[in-house]
């Protein structure tokens, strides 16, 4: 008589005296978590622990995270070219006044920055 595990087309291996069944993982994608990832990964953990459990207990953490690190990633770009542009720093100042382009360019990037971890990544 043949096992549930068997009649489903499951087989089993021998090791030793026991015998085990062949299980594998469903192929999935390799995804590459950037920083903005990374940042979510450790929100998750630290303060969504039902949200990240399910989310690894499904198989769908690494998707969730490449997903939110790209679309951060695509989202701090935009704000940083629509706020460059709005305060007119252009490349003409940088090569007037380097330290005052520096700046400039660091306050809206970590503007930038701010605005994504209020949308993207503690949401």
């Amino acid at each position: 008589m043949k096992t549930l595990f068997e009649q489903m087309g499951g087989t089993y291996r021998t090791v030793g005296d026991y015998q085990i069944p062949n299980l594998t993982l469903p192929d999935k994608p390799e995804y590459n978590i950037g920083i903005w990832g990374q940042r979510r990964l450790d929100y998750l953990k630290k303060h969504k622990r039902i949200l990240y459990t399910n989310l690894l207990t499904s198989g769908k953490l690494p998707e969730h995270l490449h997903e939110i690190d790209e679309t951060a990633f695509e989202r701090h770009e935009l704000i940083v070219k629509q706020m460059m542009a709005a305060q007119g720093i252009t490349e003409q100042l940088k090569a007037d006044n380097m330290m005052k382009w520096v700046g400039m360019v660091n306050n809206i990037r970590n503007c930038a920055d701010e605005i994504v971890r209020n949308e993207l990544i503690f949401s």
